[in-house]
């Protein structure tokens, strides 16, 4: 496979990936000019609308840096804003296994199914990271200190989180407005008709009669009598 090829593959896949993601909402891209977007390096607002979470409401500005050889090798990720979570370096970079190359690493006990692969996407990668923010892996943190804070002293972590929330939110752009949630609103309600759905008190007449119909249906039974009646004569004579 030659190196224009794998390029070609990775751009047409990275623009695929993108279009997708600019229809959800908790994540913002800060360029939409096409002419200078440049494919291979992300940078968006990754927004956490989750109240359950330390990190609600937060407006994190992140970079995703995608080489050519993508996507059989995994792309970087990194905060643009200092986050104080297990997971975290200092640098903003996370270590987190779907970001590591693939295959099984016996130093680090990870298996193959952990690892990236050519299956995943920047996708998996950004749902992977949202779910870190909430359920930080202690065993083996990339900041020792908000491991211990985060195992130890639980109100300390979260009043730190929501300190970074409301550092973030100044990086929200002008104009743009933050998801409070992921669910749809509803549809306008549509205008009834009152005089349609007024009560009436005459009841609808399809051109029937209720009389009439008693009457021939008494009618109907006085012919079945009379038909047995002359059937018994007629027996009888016979």
């Amino acid at each position: 496979m030659s190196y224009r090829t794998t390029a070609s593959g990775a751009t047409t896949r990275l623009m695929s990936e993108m279009k997708t993601l600019r229809k959800e909402k908790w994540i913002h891209f800060e360029d939409d000019d096409s002419a200078t977007l440049n494919i291979l390096k992300w940078r968006f607002g990754l927004m956490v609308i989750n109240p359950d979470s330390a990190f609600n409401g937060g407006y994190f500005r992140a970079e995703m840096v995608f080489s050519d050889e993508y996507p059989y090798q995994p792309p970087k990720f990194r905060f643009l804003i200092p986050i104080t979570h297990p997971n975290v370096y200092p640098d903003g970079q996370l270590c987190i296994s779907i970001l590591h190359t693939p295959g099984e690493d016996l130093m680090s006990g990870e298996q193959a199914s952990e690892r990236w692969s050519p299956l995943q996407g920047a996708e998996s990668v950004l749902r992977s990271v949202l779910l870190l923010l909430d359920d930080p892996e202690i065993n083996s943190p990339a900041n020792v200190d908000a491991g211990v804070m985060y195992r130890d002293r639980r109100e300390d972590y979260n009043k730190k989180a929501r300190e970074t929330v409301e550092r973030s939110k100044k990086d929200i752009p002008p104009g743009f407005e933050m998801p409070v949630s992921f669910e749809e609103k509803p549809p306008p309600k549509a205008e009834n008709d009152d005089d349609f759905w007024a009560e009436s008190d005459e009841e609808f007449d399809f051109g029937g009669s209720d009389t009439g119909d008693d009457d021939e249906m008494e009618d109907f039974e006085d012919g079945e009598e009379g038909s047995e009646d002359d059937d018994d004569d007629s027996n009888s004579k016979q």
